[in-house]
């Protein structure tokens, strides 16, 4: 969970909404399997996250000046690129379900 999803969630919390919603660690239980790449000769890191399904979502990353390039950073920033892509499937998810309630 990142600095701004712990904001999110505190704020959520403190205004007592109790409706149904995605939450980060819903989000994390999804994810079963990350890899990362990085390209030869290149800064570009991709990370690739497999969720429970099978179905996978990519995140990259990549700096201008090779001397800049660290990859732990760069698997860092990544996977959080990544994880955002499981936000709106997670939503679309949720919403499909509420509409067959």
């Amino acid at each position: 969970m990142t600095n701004d999803e712990q904001s999110v969630e505190d704020q959520i919390k403190e205004k007592g909404l109790t409706a149904k919603r995605i939450t980060p660690e819903m989000l994390d239980a999804e994810i079963v399997s990350e890899q990362f790449h990085v390209f030869e000769g290149s800064c570009l890191t991709v990370c690739c996250l497999t969720l429970q399904n099978g179905f996978t979502v990519t995140g990259e990353s990549a700096c201008a000046m090779p001397e800049n390039f660290d990859a732990e950073i760069g698997q860092k920033i990544a996977k959080a690129k990544a994880r955002e892509n499981i936000w709106p499937l997670l939503g679309f998810r949720l919403r499909d379900a509420l509409a067959a309630e």
